[in-house]
């Protein structure tokens, strides 16, 4: 691996390439969750679109049988809560388009760790493209709130010397182009 890349470098791919829609070229952090480029990554903007895990269906979450109309509650706006010991899909306002020599790792905000608010996402792999499904989990017993257009997540962006031999285009994954909140897929 030639190494995680710096914000010149991101800054670059950016504007040369597409691989970041709409993308801020500064951290912007006066009284939000900072979002935008950063000094080797780029923090990721959470949308106004969730969907809540419920338990009103007394349903089964199952990744091979995904009933999103009984498991999720939709909401929108410019924020929700989670209710205690429990879980949100959000996604990024940010579009990606990653290179084929480049893997992404998604890591959560040290904001909302503080507060007991765990994010998730999957390595963005190379030649994936999309919105990414954020996974938001709260963990305390406490309603958590979620701020929509703020920070949620920080990208690092690993570069390689060399292409990949399969991408993840080549192998017609099944979440490429997604938009929105997407749930699982088999």
């Amino acid at each position: 691996m030639a190494g995680i890349k710096s914000d010149a470098w991101i800054k670059k791919m950016a504007r040369e390439a597409r691989m970041i829609e709409p993308f801020v070229d500064h951290q912007v952090g006066d009284g939000v969750v900072s979002f935008g480029l950063s000094s080797y990554g780029y923090d990721v903007r959470v949308s106004n679109n969730f969907s809540v895990f419920t338990n009103l269906n007394s349903s089964v979450v199952d990744p091979q049988a995904f009933d999103r109309a009984s498991s999720l509650v939709e909401k929108t706006g410019s924020n929700i809560l989670i209710p205690p010991n429990s879980f949100a899909l959000g996604h990024s306002v940010e579009y990606f388009r990653i290179p084929r020599n480049v893997l992404v790792l998604c890591i959560g905000k040290s904001t909302y760790a503080r507060c007991g608010i765990i994010v998730n996402v999957t390595p963005l792999e190379p030649e994936w493209e999309g919105h990414i499904t954020i996974e938001i989990s709260n963990t305390t017993p406490l309603p958590a709130r979620i701020h929509s257009g703020q920070g949620i997540t920080q990208l690092l962006f690993l570069e390689s010397d060399e292409v990949c031999e399969t991408s993840y285009a080549d192998r017609k994954g099944k979440y490429q182009k997604q938009t929105g909140v997407t749930t699982p897929r088999i």
